[in-house]
């Protein structure tokens, strides 16, 4: 094995690690022109003209879902937390039965590019659709926050570039460079080439774990349970027994569950995720997409088990705690295959922010070209080819923001931001997409009620929640915030145990007020439209249509 005693921040060659993303960054580059001739129309841009089959599309949507955060952060959170680690990838993984069950094929036959066509079909277009855009631009940009911050945090174990203090330091440089990529993928690739870009990330990102799996178990006889006792004897922790995250106080307890409810339901109203299933011709190839995307994705995760478990086991003692949770995957690499390993392991790490970033991009500039320009600014009837430079414009909005917002949160607390888009994506999202599926009576202040609330509730918990300010671990910070500084009020670090339960309720609520607001006339067409939609949500009759401006 190579040697055991350098720093995270000497591991490695940075010029290696450097070169193999750039033999990526190339690779896609040139897909994503070869398809991009294909990006004129609207359909093309959003929905990749729905000419993905279903294992193609499942591929992808793997490679949208398998973030940096689940590669790096659960692999870390196993090899400090054991058990308590693995319920992470648990969580995220029976998060797609209820994406399944719940929402792909019926959301494929009601929409055509967003998640706002599903909410508003049956309801007055212009306050639902505005609302919808509001919550997909909230999710994507968290998300893409803790993408960016994340490509930054990386670096200095990667590439061996410091965090100097200041903004314009080397790993600013890093944050703008992968925005400035994944821009160059959404403005000319569009849908097409960002599904591109995820297929091959997806490929690259299980083969790469599936190597260091079977090194890994070849290591210990292919014995898990030799790794299991040699990382619980190597760790400071006890690693096989649940407590060392949750369990230890009520708090705690109560803490997880929220979180759980957070992720298996906020993965369902995800609009990056949504927006993947329009890129399949039919309903049935959509189911297949889950399918696909289900054993992709619960395979991973099995990896991330025996890599988490062998990080714990091989990386030296000291080297892995809670400060640095991230850098399991790439130290074990290290110990495993030595400069090249890891240059390789590097490359695939940055080749997924890239891909979900592209991917949130897409999604936020079809959200706001489509939902709000043509639906609401333009009542439907924007000019030929104005929707798509209005997509594209919005493109770069959203990567300047983002890239803005990830050097500003670089070193900061990443978890908190991927909790905060889970949070919002089953409070305002989820509650309904749901009502408007399966409710027949919900209408649109419900729709209002339902996202709005949902969005405010989750973001006030969060906000004044032990996330942000006031916990502290081992005499450190475990918050957002530096010690000292402490307004917290609400005692759980994620609010999905109260703010999904509010949000159904508002929308209940919203319902009951709205009914007396909505003429005879208006009723009966709200009723007309709620029939089309129950008819079409469940044949099909009429998805390849394009949605109407009611």
């Amino acid at each position: 094995m190579p040697a055991q005693a350098a720093a995270p921040k000497e591991l490695g060659s940075p010029a290696l690690n450097i070169g193999i993303f750039l033999v990526f960054v190339v690779i896609t580059l040139f897909i994503v022109y070869r398809v991009s001739r294909a990006s004129t129309t609207a359909s093309d841009y959003y929905a990749a003209g729905s000419s993905f089959t279903g294992p193609q599309n499942g591929i992808a949507i793997s490679g949208d879902y398998l973030s940096a955060a689940s590669f790096l952060g659960i692999a870390g959170a196993i090899a400090v937390n054991g058990y308590d680690g693995f319920l992470y990838s648990i969580g995220f993984l029976v998060a797609w039965l209820t994406a399944l069950l719940l929402v792909a094929e019926l959301l494929r036959n009601v929409g055509r590019f967003t998640m706002g066509d599903v909410l508003s079909f049956r309801m007055r277009q212009r306050p639902v659709r505005a609302a919808a855009a509001v919550s997909t631009l909230v999710v994507s940009f968290f998300y893409l926050l803790a993408q960016m911050a994340g490509a930054g945090g990386l670096i200095s174990l990667l590439l061996g570039i410091p965090n100097s203090p200041g903004i314009f330091d080397g790993q600013a440089l890093v944050i703008a460079l992968v925005g400035f990529v994944m821009i160059i993928y959404v403005l000319y690739g569009g849908m097409r080439g960002t599904t591109w870009v995820q297929i091959i990330k997806a490929t690259l990102l299980v083969i790469g774990a599936a190597v260091m799996t079977v090194w890994v178990l070849g290591l210990f006889g292919f014995n898990l349970s030799a790794v299991f006792g040699a990382a619980d004897s190597n760790a400071t922790a006890n690693l096989l027994n649940a407590g060392n995250q949750y369990g230890k106080t009520v708090t705690s307890k109560i803490d997880f569950l929220s979180l759980a409810v957070a992720l298996v339901l906020g993965t369902a109203g995800l609009p990056h995720v949504l927006m993947r299933f329009y890129t399949v011709p039919t309903a049935q190839e959509a189911r297949r997409s889950v399918n696909w995307a289900i054993w992709i994705i619960g395979i991973f995760y099995l990896f991330t088990l025996v890599i988490g478990y062998g990080a714990a086991a091989l990386v030296p003692k000291g080297m892995l705690s809670s400060s640095n949770v991230n850098d399991a995957a790439p130290l074990l690499a290290f110990e495993l295959g030595g400069t090249i390993l890891l240059g390789i392991i590097s490359a695939v790490a940055f080749a997924t922010i890239l891909a979900v970033v592209a991917g949130l991009t897409i999604t936020s500039a079809a959200s706001f070209a489509h939902d709000v320009y043509a639906s609401v600014l333009k009542d439907g009837k924007p000019e030929p080819g104005s929707e798509v430079r209005v997509a594209r414009r919005t493109a770069l909005v959203v990567g300047f923001v983002a890239v803005l917002g990830g050097i500003l949160a670089n070193g900061q607390n990443v978890a908190f931001l991927v909790a905060l888009a889970f949070a919002v994506a089953a409070s305002a999202n989820l509650p309904t997409l749901l009502y408007s599926l399966f409710w027949k009576r919900f209408n649109t202040t419900g729709a209002l009620f339902s996202i709005y609330g949902g969005l405010a509730i989750s973001i006030i918990l969060i906000i004044f929640s032990p996330a942000v300010s006031g916990k502290v671990t081992a005499g450190k910070s475990a918050s957002m915030l530096p010690m000292g500084v402490d307004f917290h009020w609400f005692p759980l670090d994620n609010p999905g145990i109260v703010s999904i339960p509010l949000s159904f309720i508002l929308g209940i609520v919203g319902t009951y007020v709205g009914a007396n607001r909505v003429s005879p006339e208006e009723r009966e067409e709200f009723e007309r439209r709620a029939a089309e939609m129950e008819v079409r949500s469940m044949t099909g009759a009429g998805a390849s249509t394009t949605v109407a401006s009611h």
